[in-house]
C-alpha cells in the first residue's frame, strides 16, 4: 500500500526534527567556542597575543606596587632602554635633517636644519641647557639662539631678542621635556612619580606616569611597555592673555642609534592646543661632538634689535 511509505517519511521526518531540536539544546547548553574570522591576518592576531601578554605582565608585575613606586620604576626602566649611563654622561648632540622654521613667531616653512645642544652643570629646577638651531643647506639662512638666560634670532639684520611670554615658554618646554628631566633633573629634591596605570596609545600597550617636580609642574608621559622608550608627553600651562590653559603634546617616534649606545627619536612632533608648533624629522644624529662655545654665544659684531613685542 501506498500509505506505508508516507508514514515511514513522516515518522523518519518527525524523528529528525526531533534530533535536530535536541541537538540544538544541547549545543546551545555548551560553552560557545571563540570564533575566529577566516579573513583576520596574522599579523594583527600577533598583535592581539601581544598586547595581552604585555597586559597581563605589567599587572602582575605591578601587584604589590605602589602608584609612586611604579611609576619611577617605568622611569628608570626608560632611561636604561635610552642608554642608562652612556645617555646620562651626553655632554652634547647634534641633529641634522628637516625642520619647521619659525621667524618672529610665523611658520616659514619645512627647511633644512641643523640642531645644536649641549648640556650644562645641572641646577635645581633652572634651565641648564644651550641650543642652536641653524637653517639652510649651507647653513647660512639665520639661526635661533636659545640659552639659560635669553633667546635670540639671529639673521642678517641682526639679533633680535625672544619677546618675555615666548622665552617663558621655551624654558618650560624645556623643564618639561621627558629627555631634559631623565638627563638633568633625576637627581633634583623633589620630583614625584605617579603611574596612571596601563592604556594603548595608537594601538601600543604603554604606561602612563606624572612626573611632577618640585614647582607643582606636571607632564604626563606614555612610555611603550614593550621598548620602554617615551611615545608621547603632555602639559598644561596657563595662558597669560586669556586666563585659560595652553596644552602641549609632543609625539616621539622612529628611534635610532646616536652613537655610544645611545638611542634617540628621529621623529619629534609638537603641537599646542592642536596647532603645529615644532618638527623635526632628522636624518642623523650623533653625540658627544666636543661642540665649541662659539656655537652657543652671540657673534661679537653682531646688531643687537629691539626686543620683538
Amino acid at each position: 500500500m501506498k500509505s506505508i511509505p508516507v508514514k515511514s517519511e513522516v515518522g523518519r521526518t518527525i524523528g529528525f526534527c526531533g534530533l535536530s531540536r535536541r541537538r540544538a539544546l544541547t549545543r546551545h547548553d555548551r560553552p560557545r567556542k571563540a570564533m575566529v574570522c577566516p579573513t583576520c591576518s596574522r599579523a594583527a592576531t600577533l598583535l592581539l597575543c601581544l598586547l595581552a601578554c604585555a597586559a597581563l605582565t605589567g599587572g602582575l608585575r605591578a601587584q604589590g606596587e605602589t602608584h609612586q613606586a611604579r611609576g619611577k620604576r617605568v622611569v628608570n626602566e626608560a632611561l636604561a632602554a635610552l642608554g642608562g649611563d652612556a645617555f646620562l654622561h651626553m655632554q652634547d648632540r647634534v641633529e641634522t635633517g628637516r625642520a619647521y622654521s619659525f621667524y618672529n613667531s610665523q611658520l616659514t616653512g619645512l627647511s633644512v636644519a641643523t640642531v645644536y645642544t649641549r648640556y650644562l652643570v645641572p641646577v635645581s629646577g633652572k634651565l641648564a641647557v644651550r641650543e642652536r638651531e641653524n637653517f639652510g643647506k649651507k647653513q647660512d639662512e639665520g639661526f635661533v639662539l636659545l640659552t639659560e638666560n635669553g633667546a635670540w634670532e639671529v639673521n642678517y639684520h641682526g639679533a633680535t631678542p625672544f619677546e618675555d611670554q615666548r622665552f617663558q615658554n621655551y624654558e618650560m618646554s624645556q623643564l618639561l621635556n621627558i629627555f631634559y628631566i631623565l638627563r638633568q633633573r633625576l637627581s633634583e629634591p623633589g620630583p614625584s612619580f605617579y603611574s596612571q596605570g596601563s592604556d594603548t596609545f595608537e594601538n601600543q600597550p604603554v604606561e602612563i606616569v606624572d612626573i611632577t617636580d618640585a614647582q607643582g609642574r606636571t607632564v604626563t608621559v606614555y612610555f611603550s611597555q614593550f621598548t620602554k622608550l617615551p611615545l608621547r608627553q603632555s602639559f598644561r600651562r596657563r595662558n597669560p592673555t586669556y586666563g585659560d590653559f595652553d596644552t602641549e603634546v609632543t609625539a616621539f617616534a622612529k628611534y635610532r642609534s646616536a652613537g655610544g649606545g645611545v638611542l634617540w627619536p628621529y621623529d619629534i612632533r609638537r603641537e599646542r592646543n592642536g596647532d603645529k608648533i615644532y618638527e623635526m624629522y632628522s636624518e642623523s644624529v650623533e653625540i658627544n661632538q666636543d661642540l665649541g662655545d662659539e656655537l652657543f654665544t652671540l657673534p661679537a659684531d653682531v646688531k643687537l634689535l629691539p626686543k620683538a613685542q
